[in-house]
């Protein structure tokens, strides 16, 4: 019988492909993609390196389903938790936990 790995998340989370912006807290900012996300975490590819144990600031635009209807720009605090992959064999997968996340102003269009 498989071993079934136990779900250690705490919000339920929504696959999406939506494009990020990432800023380390050190480094250049760096652009990536969402594989998933929750209000309490994110699995995103980056286009460049990103270190386990960074602190990163993420600006996505959240889907309805985690917004009460409406698509919303947030701006994330967040820690990662986890790298898989090579650079070698295309983007790394990132994993993190949000700590903080803000809703950013809409601009008058």
């Amino acid at each position: 019988m498989p071993d079934l790995k136990s779900e250690r998340r705490s919000r339920p989370r929504v696959a999406a492909s939506l494009p990020v912006s990432i800023k380390p807290s050190e480094g250049e900012p760096i652009t990536g993609q969402t594989r998933d996300l929750s209000m309490s975490g994110i699995f995103l590819y980056a286009d460049a390196p990103i270190l386990e144990g960074s602190q990163l600031e993420i600006v996505v635009m959240l889907p309805p389903q985690l917004t009460a209807g409406e698509k919303r720009w947030v701006c994330c605090q967040a820690s990662v938790i986890r790298v898989t992959g090579s650079r070698d064999a295309g983007p790394l997968g990132v994993a993190a936990s949000i700590r903080s996340m803000a809703a950013l102003p809409e601009i008058p269009g």
